[in-house]
């Protein structure tokens, strides 16, 4: 299995079809699990934790990583838990570069 979270997210200059089903299958079974694919278009996972504080300094981790990366998901922060929603936006639909955008959020939720 390769490990996606070692490679760099590519800036989408749009006109490209985003993966199809079976390239999507492939790669989210290289990320960890709870990983879902929704509607074929994006990629979605539900993060826990103990208290607020925790999921704020997971989300600022993850925003810290997307300026890195320029690569941008939606993230929606409650409670104990951070909700995180990827796709590339420029083609509407999902890249390699999402599921490796995936993979490294994952590293940092450890």
């Amino acid at each position: 299995m390769s490990d996606l979270a070692a490679k760099q997210c590519v800036p989408c200059r749009g006109g490209v079809p985003p993966l199809g089903a079976d390239e999507q299958q492939r790669l989210l079974r290289e990320l960890a699990h709870d990983w879902e694919i929704v509607d074929g278009h994006h990629l979605d996972k539900q993060f826990n934790f103990d208290d607020f504080l925790q999921a704020l300094a997971f989300t600022n981790r993850i925003g810290e990583l997307a300026e890195e990366q320029g690569h941008h998901p939606d993230i929606h922060l409650a409670w104990g838990k951070v909700r995180v929603t990827i796709w590339t936006h420029k083609i509407d639909g999902l890249t390699e570069s999402d599921f490796v955008f995936a993979a490294k959020t994952e590293k940092l939720a450890r």
